[in-house]
């Protein structure tokens, strides 16, 4: 008789490559987040070890995230392993390249400084492709598939779109701001190539603990939005199947494949906006008058939908 798996075995049973990668993950935290508090080195105004800290972070859950969904699969089970296991591939280059270059004391994104630097930004750029584009795959993989009930089917769906949407705010990051072009187009060398924040330098003032500009726009808060939507509407949906004990109403799947889709939509027009946002290079915590009304409308927006949601009866076949 084989012995009960334990809970770590059958996580890490899921998707291996994964997995493993996010225990991987776990071990760049047990360097990185001492090195925050006992390295003084700082990279573009940030401590030097905060961003090894916050992609471990990241990738940890979306490869636990994508682990699951991966395990959900009744056909092309075996083309999803094989992407799930390109993913991990390349998120862990990804996470080697940024370790290694904080412990240089180098930034890993936008450096063109040395040819080495340069070389390590353009490998970490054609990973982060290569993921968008596995993310997208597994994305159709998943598309025609029924992975249970209605509302949680329809909650993958729509969290792999915005999820996907979200990374694909990272590749306005990559092109020249105005002041690199004009450098650029009189032919002088430029060590930087490419910015998160807009409107500004990149390693101005920043929130505590992720870094987004308080005095400019900072395209990655809707990417941080937008790549952790995958999670966010997954578990809403099964949060509502959590209350049906408390709500009898929702016990009713189609009840709740509506409010997923209201969810889901609001969640999309939060990313539209905080991209808009920060391409107006306006921080996120500075909003003027004409983001706060189309906030505004969101919101109303989102309680109509909720309340089309919760009114509209399913019509009963006799």
């Amino acid at each position: 008789m084989n012995p009960p798996k334990t809970a770590l075995r059958t996580i890490i049973d899921l998707h291996r490559p994964l997995t493993l990668t996010a225990l991987l993950c776990a071990a760049v935290l047990l360097v990185s987040v001492p090195g925050i508090l006992l390295d003084g080195r700082t990279i573009g105004g940030d401590p030097a070890w905060l961003k090894p800290t916050k992609f471990a972070i990241s990738i940890a859950v979306y490869n636990l995230t994508f682990a699951w969904l991966l395990s959900l699969l009744t056909r092309w089970r075996r083309t999803g392993w094989w992407l799930g296991t390109v993913v991990a591939a390349m998120v862990t280059g990804e996470l080697v390249a940024i370790t290694l270059q904080a412990a240089r004391g180098r930034s890993s994104h936008f450096n063109y400084a040395t040819a080495f630097d340069g070389a390590v930004y353009s490998l970490m750029a054609f990973m982060i492709v290569t993921v968008w584009v596995a993310t997208f795959a597994i994305a159709a993989i998943l598309l025609v598939q029924r992975l249970g009930e209605r509302s949680v089917t329809v909650a993958v769906r729509a969290s792999l779109a915005i999820a996907l949407a979200g990374m694909a705010v990272a590749f306005f990051m990559t092109s020249p701001t105005a002041e690199q072009m004009v450098t650029l187009q009189e032919g002088g060398p430029s060590d930087v190539i490419g910015a998160h924040t807009v409107g500004m330098p990149d390693g101005g003032p920043g929130l505590p603990l992720v870094g987004w500009s308080t005095v400019a726009g900072d395209l990655r808060v809707a990417h941080f939005v937008g790549l952790h939507g995958l999670q966010v509407i997954i578990l809403f949906a099964f949060g509502l199947i959590a209350l049906a004990d408390r709500y009898p109403r929702l016990a009713e799947d189609a009840l709740r494949t509506r409010l997923v889709l209201v969810a889901s939509g609001s969640y999309t027009g939060l990313l539209a906006l905080l991209t808009w946002q920060a391409l107006r290079g306006q921080s996120v915590i500075a909003p003027d008058a004409l983001t706060l009304g189309v906030a505004a409308a969101l919101a109303a927006a989102t309680a109509a939908g909720t309340w089309w949601a919760l009114r509209r009866r399913v019509r009963e076949h006799v």
